[in-house]
């Protein structure tokens, strides 16, 4: 298991693993805002945004993340978009993982009294002004358990990346296989490497649950 700690296979090693922690955090980032938007959507009074955040939770969440990836690494560059591998890796595991975010807010929205719209729309407030003052802070606390499961799956479900071009650790996983290192110690300290993502991010929800749990 000594191979990673020659100067090549560790430089490729750590450069793989950043990757994978900046593919993430894009992509985290991107889901959060897609996600919480297309939540506003479903929960819309307008039918057609309503209809927008159906067909896009309904397409994503049945569409494997491969052929995801495959539509933008080889679709949208046909459209003009010239874009990174990584940018391009970005918009297909974010908008993946926006589908799952939306499912989860809305279900935290759910949880929320209908009399506290009813009493914040007879105050003269608007959809919006209810769903983001109101709404969204009582039903973002209600739903960290379930939204950190999404974000611990993210690090994982983007090693797909690595083969479209992307050079994160399952990349650099191919990499040591071809130069003939023992597939058990390539993968030891590749999951040991997604373990350490997962702990990362199963102690900030750990920590932001404390901070902000409801009162029972």
């Amino acid at each position: 298991m000594g191979f990673l700690f020659e100067d090549d296979n560790f430089a490729l090693f750590r450069d793989g693993f950043l990757q994978t922690i900046e593919l993430s955090a894009l992509s985290a980032l991107l889901a959060l805002l897609l996600g919480t938007l297309l939540a506003a959507f479903r929960v819309s009074p307008v039918p057609i945004l309503r209809g927008f955040g159906t067909a896009w939770v309904t397409v994503f969440r049945n569409t494997p993340l491969t052929i995801l990836f495959f539509a933008a690494v080889f679709g949208l560059p046909r459209l003009g978009a010239s874009l990174s591998y990584l940018t391009l890796a970005t918009l297909a595991l974010g908008g993946y993982t926006a589908s799952f975010v939306c499912e989860v807010i809305r279900s935290g929205i759910n949880t929320v009294p209908l009399g506290q719209a009813e009493a914040a729309r007879s105050l003269g407030m608007g959809f919006g002004q209810t769903l983001l003052h109101i709404v969204l802070p009582q039903a973002g606390r209600t739903v960290l358990a379930p939204m950190s499961s999404v974000f611990i799956a993210l690090p994982r479900n983007s090693a797909i990346a690595g083969a479209f071009s992307v050079s994160e650790l399952y990349s650099a996983q191919q990499a040591f296989s071809e130069k003939g290192y023992s597939i058990f110690a390539i993968f030891f300290w590749v999951a040991c490497a997604y373990l350490l993502i997962s702990f990362t991010i199963a102690s900030l929800f750990r920590f932001l649950e404390s901070r902000l749990a409801v009162a029972r």
